[in-house]
């Protein structure tokens, strides 16, 4: 008999805390959040955690090393992260290369906590779920630089 009181309990506190006003909807005003602002703050959120050595997919960090080449151009802060903003809360998906020999789980449950904390605490927004995908790990041996081969012989 306890459970149906327990799950009646834990769906009238959902419904306690989608119906509670948001400081970003007021009666002065509503603001809105781009979903672009978002992205930056979980990119950057992300990239503090130790263990994080790169964001994005293969593809993104392709381009994004392309586009370190290019003078005057900068490291996209929203590379590997996708969002989708609400009114009220956000959904936020990214896409990590970890260090070789550091716990996955730990690294991601870091991410998602720091996330979590920078998005919530610099929007307003709440953060209704944070995916991780780890899509690569970084090993020593692929910092060392092979010489390119000499163009004229």
């Amino acid at each position: 008999m306890s459970s149906p009181t327990t799950s009646s309990t834990s769906n009238q506190t959902s419904a306690v805390a989608q119906a509670a006003p948001s400081g970003l909807q007021t009666s002065e005003g509503r603001t809105s959040i781009a979903d672009g602002v978002v992205q930056k703050i979980a990119g950057l959120a992300a990239r503090e955690v130790a263990g994080v050595y790169e964001m994005g997919g293969g593809a993104a960090r392709a381009l994004g090393a392309l586009r370190e080449r290019i003078p005057g151009s900068s490291q996209s802060t929203g590379q590997g992260v996708s969002v989708e903003v609400g009114e009220r809360q956000a959904a936020i998906d990214l896409d990590l290369v970890t260090e070789y020999g550091v716990s996955i789980a730990e690294v991601a449950r870091a991410v998602r906590r720091n996330v979590i904390g920078q998005v919530e605490g610099m929007t307003g927004l709440q953060v209704t779920e944070v995916n991780i995908a780890v899509n690569d790990i970084h090993l020593p041996t692929d910092d060392a630089q092979q010489p390119e081969p000499a163009r004229v012989r």
